[in-house]
């Protein structure tokens, strides 16, 4: 559908989402003077701190986000999952994701859909007018789709993502500048293809917000030492926002989300070790590398983020806990997360969340028994080295949050009000007139 369609009567609503990785609403809704964009949108439409998935990763976020549906349907836990019935793990891409993306429904519906930069979208789909894949693709060569959109964004020097080593540096400039550069490219490209008016759907996302956070957080939460460089980056992605927003074209609806909030983060939780200090885990080698490497004693797992698994006979190769024992294990488990205290007296874990509320689906097969959601201050690790602290510090200063989440609808007939990433396909559909099953969805249109 192009422009000559338009031209000829086909008016057809259509829908632009913007997403900010990681963006706390309560970033934007307390600092109102200096991102006058995002609160534009909030008076002339509506706004509003919504809930993440459990776990709050973007790895897990996205695909949710994307289909309307919890882990257990789109078989997405994290950064890392499990093969069923082994010790075999790999790094969910776009092909890992079983459930039906909301630009698949705008496809099938016989119109058309940009998508750019979303996370775990690798390899790009082809059966959309175009899609440059965003975290974890290999490289902008094979991440664009079709050509002629890969020869456009080499043109313009766009970056899949920043390099986030830099962050690392003690001297945070030129982190900051990579970062800076990278917003603008992807801005730059956004633009571009908004302004081409060839799209129903178009969907991408600023994931440069994510990685300044990490880095960052904590020097505009606690008056830090790049509070300021954090604040004008902002005002930079609030620019952008604003800018999108005058150039799309009539009866387009903007819809701007982050994938969970963030908070300042004081320790690195290392729950592997914690484990093996408390008797859970063993390993059948001083220096552990992989999951593999447990001993068949072993009685609980983890991976990232606070993910908790019961090493269960008949499910796990080595499966070390009777299947009637189970409730028993991870009741006790739950019990020694709950009481788990950080080096500053507080409390790690603000609330455990068990299977069976979280999971629901065709692929629950390999959904963590139990998800630890921290307190604020706290990131809760899983690498299988053996040589770690339970509490530690890296160089990130700030980490992801279940609460505080941001939506943001141009349009006053919307109702944020006890959200959550769910409700955000569901709306993007009814705000476009196209058709869905209700029930489809574990969200709800807000609209």
């Amino acid at each position: 559908m192009g422009l000559f369609d338009r031209l000829r009567g086909d008016e057809s609503p259509r829908v632009a989402f913007i997403g900010v990785d990681g963006v706390p609403y309560s970033l934007l809704s307390e600092n109102e003077e200096l991102f006058p964009n995002f609160a534009a949108i909030a008076d002339e439409g509506s706004a509003g701190e919504i809930s993440s998935i459990v776990p709050p990763e973007s790895s897990a976020c996205w695909p949710s986000l994307t289909t309307g549906k919890n882990p257990g349907e789109t078989g997405v836990y994290g950064f890392q999952d499990r093969e069923v019935g082994t010790y075999d793990t790999y790094v969910p891409m776009g092909g890992d994701v079983q459930a039906d993306r909301v630009w698949d429904h705008v496809q099938e519906d016989g119109r058309q859909a940009t998508v750019m930069n979303v996370p775990v979208t690798f390899p790009p789909q082809r059966s959309v007018q175009r899609m440059v894949s965003g975290f974890l693709s290999s490289g902008l060569e094979k991440a664009a789709y079709p050509d002629d959109v890969r020869d456009y964004l080499e043109s313009i020097d766009y970056r899949i993502d920043v390099n986030p080593k830099l962050g690392h540096e003690a001297d945070k400039t030129e982190f900051i500048e990579d970062a800076q550069e990278t917003l603008d490219a992807r801005f730059e490209a956004f633009e571009h293809y908004v302004e081409e008016d060839d799209w129903d759907l178009f969907f991408g996302v600023f994931m440069t917000t994510d990685r300044v956070n990490h880095f960052l957080f904590e020097d505009y939460e606690r008056d830090g030492e790049y509070r300021e460089e954090f604040l004008e980056f902002y005002r930079t992605v609030d620019d952008y926002v604003g800018r999108l927003r005058e150039t799309l074209p009539e009866n387009t609806t903007l819809v701007v989300a982050s994938d969970h909030g963030f908070t300042s983060l004081d320790y690195e939780v290392h729950c592997n070790e914690w484990l093996r200090e408390e008797g859970w885990i063993s390993f059948r080698t001083d220096d552990p590398e992989e999951l593999d490497d447990i001993t068949d004693e072993t009685r609980v797992y983890s991976f990232i983020p606070g993910r908790f698994y019961i090493n269960l006979e008949g499910r796990d190769p080595r499966g070390s806990v009777p299947q009637e024992e189970y409730d028993a294990v991870r009741d006790e488990l739950k019990s020694d997360l709950e009481s788990l205290e950080g080096p500053n007296g507080r409390k790690v874990v603000d609330r455990v969340v068990e299977k069976e509320a979280a999971f629901r689906g065709d692929h629950d097969d390999i959904a963590p028994d139990l998800v630890a959601i921290p307190n604020h201050g706290f990131d809760l690790k899983s690498g299988f080295k053996a040589d770690s602290d339970v509490f530690d510090t890296g160089p990130r200063n700030g980490m992801h949050s279940f609460d505080d989440t941001a939506l943001y609808i141009d349009h006053p007939g919307a109702t944020i009000d006890d959200a959550d990433l769910f409700d955000i396909t569901p709306t993007i559909l009814d705000l476009m007139d196209i058709e869905y099953r209700r029930g489809a969805f574990d969200g709800a249109s807000l609209v």
